[in-house]
């Protein structure tokens, strides 16, 4: 974690790796921002889900449903209902998070066997052996278009790893569209100011974990849609000058310098396809809302 923050603070624009920001608090953060009136995306996917989920289970096919980054685990209900799978293996990067989404689904559908895996899956190469996956064919799930977290090159790595992991099985994706500035911008900062406590927990976290001192009142949110690039840039603006020690190393912030907390890359239907097919994936399917907000693609490994 520390090599990876003195790299992040290295480079210009300063930036910091998307998946510190779920820590337990970080992540209870996170499942309020998806409540708030301003973010559409997590209500329009559960009700894409819950529309299409017989239609999605079928061309699924029988297996384990393996979700990639669980979080609270609340959009794979329907597919678990529908399908009725071998099994459903939960990924994500917070222990504590994955153990309390992975118990009240198992409450839900207590007929399907769970399986939480606390890991980081953007850099996981393969599950881990267990017998709930023994010849079992994998289906994979990666909704609230988590993969803008990741720029272009990233995501093709992302999605080429998708693929081995699956040894052949499709993947259900979930990716937001390009929207007016304004929708986007106001989604990302919210009224009530989650999304920036979100963002600030990141400082908080760093000066529990490696004993760093920033000052989090010293820097102002900032979620900037940014057209050039179909994306949002979250960042946490310095307020002055002023340096921030980590692990005895001096690191210094000019007056109105961001520090990166993340990307939300947005990818229409065409872009979409042009990606996932440079990761090896073939586009077999796409269910979206009325007002093509967002849209769910049903993926399988290229011949």
């Amino acid at each position: 974690m520390l090599k990876l923050v003195q790299a992040g603070l290295g480079c210009h624009p300063k930036q910091l790796p998307a998946w510190l920001l779920y820590d337990a608090e970080g992540s209870r953060l996170f499942d309020q921002i998806c409540e708030q009136p301003e973010y559409r995306l997590t209500r329009t996917e559960i009700a894409l889900l819950e529309q299409h989920a017989d239609a999605i289970a079928a061309a699924l096919g029988p297996g384990v449903i393996v979700e990639f980054g669980a979080g609270s685990a609340r959009k794979v209900g329907p597919l678990l209902t529908a399908l009725q799978p071998a099994a459903y293996v939960a990924l994500d990067i917070s222990a504590n998070h994955l153990s309390q989404a992975t118990q009240a689904l198992q409450q839900l559908h207590p007929q399907v066997p769970m399986l939480g895996i606390c890991c980081d899956h953007s850099q996981l190469k393969a599950l881990p052996p267990d017998p709930l996956l023994n010849n079992q064919r994998r289906l994979g799930f990666f909704p609230g278009s988590s993969l803008g977290n990741f720029n272009r090159t990233e995501a093709v790595q992302l999605l080429t790893r998708f693929r081995h992991i699956l040894d052949g099985g499709p993947l259900l994706l979930g990716l937001d569209h390009p929207k007016p500035a304004s929708i986007v911008e106001a989604a990302y900062d919210d009224a009530a100011g989650v999304s920036a406590a979100f963002a600030r927990n990141l400082l908080h976290r760093l000066n529990r974990d490696l004993n760093a001192d920033f000052q989090p009142d010293q820097f102002i949110y900032r979620a900037q849609w940014q057209p050039e690039h179909n994306r949002v840039e979250m960042a946490l603006v310095s307020r002055c000058e002023q340096s921030v020690t980590i692990a005895n190393q001096s690191w210094s912030f000019r007056a109105r310098e961001p520090l990166v907390t993340e990307y939300s890359l947005k990818y229409n239907p065409a872009m979409t396809k042009t990606l996932t097919a440079a990761a090896g994936w073939r586009m077999l399917d796409r269910w979206h809302d009325p007002d093509e907000s967002l849209s769910l693609y049903l993926l399988t490994a290229a011949e």
